[in-house]
Formats: structure tokens, C-alpha cells, sequence
């Protein structure tokens, strides 16, 4: 028998655009006509899907829905999907922060959720004291927050600003103190949005470790939400994919990333239009597939003003976001210097060592002191496999491709 702790029915969530509340008051009216005679509210039949990249022909939209799942006991659940897919209102639901609009949620035992930062914080009060007011919130008596005090404390690194004002906190800080105190206060369901981006690297590693052991060592559910599909992949078992606020797919965690990293895949190079400060235009061969293994090169303008002594470099990141090659004038011990009217410069990799996939390039300008300019991802291109005499490398050998010889 499966051991079932969150349940979710036929969720879905109901806004009118441009509108805080139900709408109207002609349109509450209706729906409380409508429920006195034992009828359907009429404006379920209506509302779009919720496409946040279509203009759309109703003032209703459906943020969610017919979302079912249910979750295990210990089991760790991530929620994955683009901006808007639905997943923050998802979670909202799930924490009765909003009802919804129709469907219920089962669960049992205490919920704990990390929203937003500083969600359920009193700004005036202490580090200390919110422990305690957050605790309280948890159904948790004085004496068992103060056996788990000191633990968490020490586990949100904020020891010396602990009877400091949270409002007085950075948001570091107040997801440290936050994520502790959900954590060590023992709730039955832990809910994590993409909060924990927030904090620092050091303390992610901390937050995810302690996820683990929160699963795995103490038996209790975590959902997390992050676009951090590295932390998906190490967290969770099984996933659940969002699109226009509905379900595409419920699997294992590897099935579904995979999915979801098939489907946004571009096969074009896409070049942003391009406002920087001093760098106003990228370019490169048009009409060229990139490939493993072969040179790789493009251009980059300037505007015309002279520039002395400043380093430029590069970033590139694979389908999860993670950093996977780079490289700066700086560390060839290189300057760039444009004098007026001269605004271009080229960028020449021999061989480009990267699996074919799909990925993004970003360009830093800076002058040592301060940065000077900054396009994040402001080319996205996908990678091709050269040699078709070879098997090329599978999803999940990584980012990076070497030719290799093997010598017996």
C-alpha cells in the first residue's frame, strides 16, 4: 500500500486579468445567484489557457488546470517549467496560501512552505523571535522550538545578527534564517520555490544537503520548484512538468528534464537584440551550423568612443544553466584598446570543445575597477555532432567533448 501524505484533485486556479479579486461585483452577484439555485458557477465555462505569450480573446484565464498527482510519504517531488507554466500558483495552492478555484487538496501533517523571501517574517521582529512566531504558526509548543534552537541558529550562519530586527537583514540572510527554521521545526511537508537562488552557493549546497536528509534520513516530503535543473536532477527521484498551467508530463526526474530540454531546444542561431552600454551588436556566420570539434568564431561592435586598457570575456552555459566554458582577455594577459571610429573586434575558437545541445553566450566587458558592460545570454545556439563515423555522446555525458585517442 502506498503511503500517500499531499493529494492534489482536479486543481485549477481562475484569474481575471487586470482585476484583484473575482471581478465585479455583476459578476459576483452571478456566481452567487447561480450557487443558491445548486448551479454551476457560469464562469468556469469560460477563460483561456494560460499562454502568457498570446494576447488571448477572454478576461479570464486559467492559470491551472485539472492538475492531479499525488505524493509518498519521503518522497522528494520537483516542479519544473517555464516562467508562468503555473508553478508558484501550484505551490500557493498546496500551501493554502489561495484556494482554488476548483478541485481540493489532501494532506496530512504540518506544511511548511518557503515562497518568497521573508515569507511569514515580521520585519520588526528579531531572528529569534520569528523562530518562535514561526514555529508557533507550525502548531509547534514553545518547548520544542527552544530543544531546536541553538541547531537552527547555528545551521542559518546568522548567530551574530539573531536579536537583530529581520528587517535589518539582507535577503541572504533572510533565506538562511528562513530555510533553517523550516527545516529543523520537524513540518511533515516541506515546500521550496526558487527561493533558495537568493542565497549564496555555499549555502545552496547546505539547503540541498539538508533536503536530502530531511527525505531520506527523517522520511518527510519535499516539493521543490527550481529552474536549477542540476539541483532537479540531484534531488529528485520523480518530477512534474508544467506547460500553460497543465500537466505534461509526471516521471522520472531524468525523463522528464530530458523532455522538457527536447521541447525548448532551438535548432536556429538566435542573436538578442542587443543594448548595451558599449557593446552594440554580435555577429556571426550567417547561415553556419556549429559543430563539436570545429572552429568557433564571432564578432563583436562597439560604439565609437575610445576604450583603453579594458579586458573582455565570455561565458558559455549549457540547456541548465550552468556555466561550462569561458575565457577572458585578462587571463592572456591582454588589453583591449579601440581607438575612435574603430568598433570591432573578433573572437576565434579553434576547437570548440562542447557536446552538441543546446546553449547560450554571454559578454562581460570590464576595466578592472568596475564592469562596463554586461549581455547575459545574449546568443543562443545549438551544437551539432561532426563526425558522423562516430556514436555521438548520449544525454547526461556532460557539456564538454575532447577527441580522444586510445593507445594500446
Amino acid at each position: 500500500m502506498k503511503d500517500i501524505i499531499l493529494k492534489a484533485e482536479n486543481i485549477s486556479k481562475q484569474y481575471r486579468l487586470g482585476q484583484v479579486g473575482t471581478g465585479t461585483l455583476s459578476h459576483d452577484l452571478n456566481r452567487w445567484w447561480h450557487k443558491i439555485r445548486g448551479k454551476e458557477n457560469p464562469y468556469l465555462k469560460i477563460g483561456d489557457t494560460n499562454d502568457r505569450s498570446t494576447k488571448g480573446t477572454s478576461d479570464y484565464v486559467w492559470a491551472l488546470q485539472d492538475i492531479n498527482f499525488e505524493v509518498e510519504r519521503g518522497e522528494v517531488l520537483g516542479i519544473i517549467g517555464k516562467n508562468g507554466a503555473g508553478k508558484s500558483t501550484l505551490l500557493k495552492i498546496l500551501s493554502k496560501v489561495t484556494a482554488p478555484t476548483t478541485g481540493n487538496i489532501k494532506s496530512r501533517g504540518r506544511i511548511a512552505s518557503l515562497l518568497e523571501v521573508g515569507t511569514g517574517f515580521n520585519g520588526e521582529m528579531t531572528g529569534r523571535e520569528n523562530i518562535f512566531l514561526n514555529g508557533a504558526i507550525l502548531g509547534m509548543t514553545k518547548k520544542e522550538i527552544t530543544s531546536k534552537l541553538d541547531e537552527i541558529i547555528e545551521f542559518s550562519g546568522c548567530e551574530r545578527y539573531i536579536d537583530t530586527p529581520v528587517k535589518r537583514y539582507s535577503s541572504g540572510m533572510t533565506v538562511r534564517l528562513a530555510f533553517a527554521v523550516a527545516a529543523f521545526l520537524e513540518p511533515e511537508i516541506l515546500i521550496v520555490d526558487e527561493v533558495l537562488a537568493v542565497g549564496d552557493a555555499e549555502f545552496q549546497k547546505k539547503a540541498i544537503g539538508k533536503m536530502k536528509d530531511i527525505a531520506s534520513g527523517e522520511g518527510r516530503t519535499v516539493l521543490f520548484v527550481s529552474h536549477d535543473l542540476a539541483a532537479i536532477r540531484a534531488l529528485c527521484l520523480k518530477t512534474i512538468l508544467l506547460n500553460n498551467g497543465t500537466i505534461q508530463m509526471i516521471s522520472d526526474t531524468d525523463t522528464v528534464i530530458n523532455s522538457y530540454l527536447d521541447s525548448s531546444a532551438s535548432e536556429e542561431l538566435v542573436i538578442k537584440k542587443n543594448e548595451g552600454k558599449v557593446i552594440t551588436n554580435i555577429e556571426m556566420p550567417e547561415k553556419t551550423q556549429i559543430f563539436s570539434g570545429r572552429q568557433f568564431s564571432f564578432s563583436i561592435y562597439f560604439n565609437n568612443s575610445e576604450l583603453t586598457r579594458a579586458s573582455l570575456g565570455y561565458l558559455i552555459k549549457n540547456e541548465s544553466g550552468q556555466a561550462v566554458m569561458a575565457a577572458n582577455m585578462h587571463q592572456y594577459g591582454q588589453n583591449l584598446t579601440i581607438n575612435q571610429g574603430q568598433n570591432k573586434i573578433g573572437v576565434q575558437i579553434d576547437h570548440l570543445p562542447l557536446n552538441p545541445g543546446n546553449y547560450s553566450l554571454s559578454l562581460y566587458l570590464s576595466n578592472g575597477a568596475f564592469d562596463l558592460d554586461i549581455l547575459e545570454d545574449a546568443v543562443l545556439f545549438n551544437v551539432f555532432w561532426d563526425d558522423e563515423n562516430v556514436i555521438g555522446p548520449k544525454k547526461g555525458w556532460g557539456s564538454t567533448y575532447a577527441k580522444t585517442e586510445w593507445i594500446y
